[in-house]
């Protein structure tokens, strides 16, 4: 079905692939799963299983319903012998405990459907055939002693019933003491696997294996050494090979074949090992292993060693065991045990040839699961029939036990501080001193951590690396960083820096300091132990800066259309920041009442506009008044300063000025005399200048210059006309 937007889904069931066969008595698991459906993501599962097609199908056992199972195996569900197990959401596996003939059959995997529409396949069947375990081992004893250099033959005869199409292997081992090795594997396809020890050897021909009839095998050592004396097992595997190519392990059966003692024939070697004893955990241990009273070795022969270590009891977290280091063949080969390969490759040990029968074990730095016995086996080579290098012959030391009071590092870290910060933008700095025991040369991680109170969260400040490496963290404000100063001030001692302290850094810092050891130079950092320090607390008040306000003016009194300056003057006390970190908003206010309560705003500027510093610790602010108007003038002012403390702009409270009364005079008098004055120097100089011309018009147009008086006489001639 399309079931959109997620596509066509089509529910898919498998189960493992068939049909399997199992041996009575054994363990039996079959996975189901389920693909391409929907619904919820956890499905459920129902077993069923019938003895044929035709026969009905019984309940087996259910993921959701407890009492999903037929009453003929529900006794089997309770007591565990039949169970399944979630592996996924959508995968389960059926376990039976101990599988039995009557659990042969057709088994069947069912999911409910979660679908909205059926679609795809709901179950799937696989067959289970149970066969009887018939597989048989018995080994022929092999003799208890054989001296060096001669031959072992291991007889084992594995068989089984072959009632189903299933495949045999037998593998040999030597246990000695607590450790078991592995000598040879044959089967089930034919195939030959060696164990580490012996592959050599099988290459060479010192081991072979001759397949006899009737499920009879043999496995031959030639030129047997001291070191193959022990106890010999003979296991039998039967295997079945299932239709995804896999095989299967379904039964096995192991048998002891006896203990063979190998008797040395050269009793003029002596092999014995000197010691150089560490006193504590890191120092370094040298093993030497010398061989005395060579006789007889052939002529090109050489003489190779293997080294041994047993653990103590009690070291470690496994029990006692003996383990391969390491070794060097009569060619110089050297070959690495599994668990001191990294070791011997990175040179924290090292395994070398001093003289030709000297040979040395060193363990640069000494570790606690280093304590044990060691021993040292001196093998000779001859030159085979090939012109290779062949083991004759081993010679075994004394167990040497290495072991000493172990003595743990220990590191004590104490906190203590350099400068105090008493208030906001002040530098607080701590050293941090570490001193160790039973510590050798170390390098120091430093973690930086500080907490608000003693029941908040840790938060780290900074880091610092052994190999000096400086890192912020997260808890560090990016823009602050350059505020933060971690240093290695002395061998064991450290300091930290914070300069500028905010409140929001107040609270309790303390040093988490690890010690880190190398096994030798170029190698990783190992961790030693590590200690957090006593803490140190930063604590103080906000401690902002105090204002004062003033005003002053040029003049009392003014005429009109006169300009009086007043000043309104500022000044900080206390802590005293930057003039850079000062801004002001002043406001003018005016009342023509002495004392009046009802006052107009005549002029403002806000904490943006030009400032002028006078003074570090003073701000002016002069406004200009030309008027004509009689009153009291004061001004209001609003501090605001970068705050050391917080590192942002802080509000003060505002400030009121004192009041300055402005008189504007109205001098009658004063202002009559010039107009007076003008006016009578003008009216005195009009008369004047009258006077003046009339006396000049008098002078210059009436006056007659040859004046002859009137006859009467004629006046009297007309009239008598």
């Amino acid at each position: 079905m399309c079931v959109p937007p997620g596509g066509c889904w089509a529910r898919v069931v498998t189960v493992s692939p068939g049909p399997l066969i199992r041996v009575e008595g054994q363990a039996v698991s079959i996975r189901c799963d389920v693909k391409e459906y929907s619904g919820p993501r956890e499905q459920d599962f129902e077993w069923m299983t019938s003895r044929d097609t035709n026969s009905g199908r019984k309940k087996i056992i259910s993921t959701f319903d407890a009492s999903y199972s037929h009453p003929s195996i529900s006794k089997r569900v309770a007591s565990g012998d039949i169970s399944v197990e979630r592996l996924k959401d959508n995968e389960v596996e059926l376990k039976i405990a101990e599988v039995k003939s009557l659990d042969a059959g057709l088994y069947w995997c069912q999911t409910p459907s979660t679908d909205s529409v059926i679609s795809g396949n709901y179950e799937a069947q696989v067959q289970l055939i149970v066969i009887p375990n018939t597989l048989s081992v018995s080994p022929q004893t092999p003799p208890q002693e054989v001296p060096e250099g001669s031959e072992i033959t291991l007889s084992c005869n594995v068989t089984r019933a072959l009632t189903q199409p299933t495949y045999l292997s037998v593998s040999w081992s030597l246990k000695n003491g607590a450790t078991s090795e592995e000598i040879l594997t044959f089967g089930p396809q034919g195939d030959v696997v060696t164990g580490p020890k012996f592959a050599r050897r099988y290459a060479d021909g010192g081991i072979r294996l001759v397949p006899g009839r009737n499920g009879l095998f043999e496995l031959v050592i030639s030129r047997v050494t001291t070191s193959d004396g022990g106890t010999y097992e003979c296991n039998g595997t039967e295997w079945t090979h299932e239709n995804g190519g896999r095989w299967i392990k379904i039964v096995e059966n192991a048998k002891e074949m006896g203990t063979v003692k190998v008797i040395p024939t050269g009793k003029n070697r002596n092999v014995h090992a000197a010691v150089v004893y560490p006193q504590m955990t890191s120092e370094p241990t040298e093993l030497a292993c010398h061989v005395t009273n060579i006789t007889h070795l052939p002529m090109g022969g050489q003489l190779g060693v293997s080294w041994e270590h047993t653990t103590l009891p009690g070291i470690g977290d496994d029990p006692q065991t003996s383990h391969h280091i390491g070794s060097l063949d009569g060619s110089g080969n050297l070959l690495l045990g599994s668990m001191y390969s990294d070791r011997l490759k990175t040179g924290l040990m090292s395994l070398t040839r001093v003289q030709p029968n000297t040979f040395k074990l060193r363990i640069l730095r000494t570790q606690d699961i280093d304590m044990g016995q060691y021993v040292c086996t001196v093998s000779a080579w001859s030159v085979g029939s090939q012109g290779d290098m062949v083991k004759t012959t081993e010679y075994n030391s004394t167990p040497t036990t290495i072991r000493w009071d172990t003595k743990h590092p220990t590191l004590n870290v104490v906190a203590k501080r350099v400068r105090e910060a008493l208030v906001g933008g002040a530098t607080f700095e701590m050293s941090c001193m570490v001193a160790t025991e039973n510590l050798g040369e170390a390098g120091y991680s430093v973690l930086i951590h500080s907490q608000e109170s003693p029941d908040s969260n840790v938060k780290t400040i900074m880091t610092l690396s052994p190999d000096n490496v400086l890192q912020h963290g997260g808890a560090t404000d990016p823009n602050r960083r350059d505020s933060l100063v971690l240093t290695k001030s002395g061998p064991a001692e450290f300091r930290f820096r914070l300069a500028g302290v905010q409140l929001s850094d107040r609270g309790f810092y303390w040093c988490d300091i690890t010690a880190w050891t190398k096994q030798q130079p170029g190698q990783a950092w190992t961790k030693a132990t590590s200690a957090e320090s006593n803490k140190i607390r930063i604590q103080f008040e906000e401690n902002g800066p105090s204002f004062s306000i003033s005003i002053k003016s040029d003049d009392t009194s003014v005429y009109p259309s006169k300009t009086a300056k007043m000043e309104c003057v500022l000044s900080v006390s206390g802590s005293s920041p930057k003039t850079d970190d000062l801004a002001y908003g002043v406001r003018w206010f005016f009342t023509r009442l002495r004392g009046g309560q009802a006052t107009t705003q005549v002029a403002s500027i806000d904490r943006f506009g030009v400032m002028k510093s006078d003074l570090r610790n003073s701000l002016t602010r002069t406004l200009a008044v030309f008027s004509s108007d009689s009153g009291e003038y004061y001004c209001v002012a609003t501090p605001w300063y970068l705050s050391a403390s917080t590192g942002a702009w802080t509000q003060a409270g505002e400030l009121t000025s004192p009041r300055v009364f402005l008189t504007v005079r109205f001098a009658v008098w004063d202002s009559l005399q010039l107009p007076l004055l003008y006016g009578a120097a003008a009216s005195l100089g009009v008369g004047l200048f009258s006077l003046v011309l009339g006396l000049v018009c008098a002078q210059c147009c009436c006056r007659n210059a040859a004046h002859t008086p009137r006859s009467r006489n004629k006046l009297m001639d007309l009239e008598m006309d």
